[in-house]
């Protein structure tokens, strides 16, 4: 019961790494608080035992948004202890993409936005909302989903790689700027984990995320919920600024 009684925000909360995450907190005895856009996975996460004590249906990127969550939470809970910036989106494609001497394909604009609004201004938006109240309460931890491609780079995702490379940036920055009010702020590079997103990707691309990682399994959410749950907690105390890979050793080829 590393975390009893915390009050505990997750982005992205109702699938995947972020749901692992929200069952991992509340069975170390926080109280978890999910703010995603999947209404329905949401309140199935609220309804199941052990799992999500409340949902907000939220966009990471609408600032206002953001706010009227961390202030219904704050209205609710009386703090906010944790939060952990898990939302995140993928819009793979090549910078450029030539056959035979012609472009054939690029990047989108579109795609590109999209990617940075979700995965960078949203974990931006809600720091930002949520720093003052662990400011004023003199303690809280502020966790951030990077990722190895944003510490090795990977074909095909200049988006994503440029926005988990900069989560790291602002990690940095932030246990800075935020250590001296007693908030520790923490990143956590996962590798390949089997999630929804993964799954349905072609058994070939899977193979070869496996054949590049040294432990010869894909990641399990479980394994990252593990990692954030020990940098939420006391035990972490004196970490701060640090990203921990979560990777199963992986290398990444060209």
């Amino acid at each position: 019961m590393r975390l009893r009684e915390k009050v505990c925000l997750i982005t992205g909360g109702a699938a995947g790494i972020g749901r692992a995450t929200a069952a991992k907190f509340a069975g170390e005895g926080a109280r978890v608080v999910i703010g995603d856009l999947g209404e329905a996975a949401g309140q199935e996460a609220v309804a199941s035992p052990g799992e999500a004590a409340a949902f907000f249906r939220v966009n990471v990127v609408d600032r206002p948004a953001v706010q009227a969550w961390v202030d219904a939470v704050v209205d609710e809970y009386g703090r906010i202890d944790v939060l952990v910036n898990n939302a995140g989106i993928t819009r793979d494609a090549q910078l450029v993409k030539f056959k035979d001497g012609e472009l054939v394909g690029q990047m989108e604009e579109e795609a590109f936005d999209a990617v940075v609004n979700v995965n960078l201004k949203g974990v931006f938006n809600c720091t930002q909302a949520v720093a003052p109240v662990m400011i004023r309460q003199g303690s809280g931890v502020i966790l951030n989903a990077s990722s190895v491609v944003g510490l090795d780079g990977n074909f095909g995702q200049t988006n994503y790689v440029a926005t988990k490379a900069a989560v790291v940036g602002m990690t940095k920055v932030w246990a800075r700027e935020l250590g001296r009010y007693g908030i520790r702020v923490n990143a956590v590079a996962p590798g390949f984990i089997a999630t929804e997103m993964t799954n349905a990707m072609p058994e070939k691309v899977l193979d070869n995320m496996r054949s590049h990682t040294p432990l010869r399994r894909m990641g399990r959410p479980e394994d990252v919920a593990n990692a954030y749950a020990f940098l939420a907690s006391d035990e972490a105390s004196f970490i701060s600024g640090a990203v921990l890979r979560v990777d199963g050793g992986i290398v990444i080829g060209t």
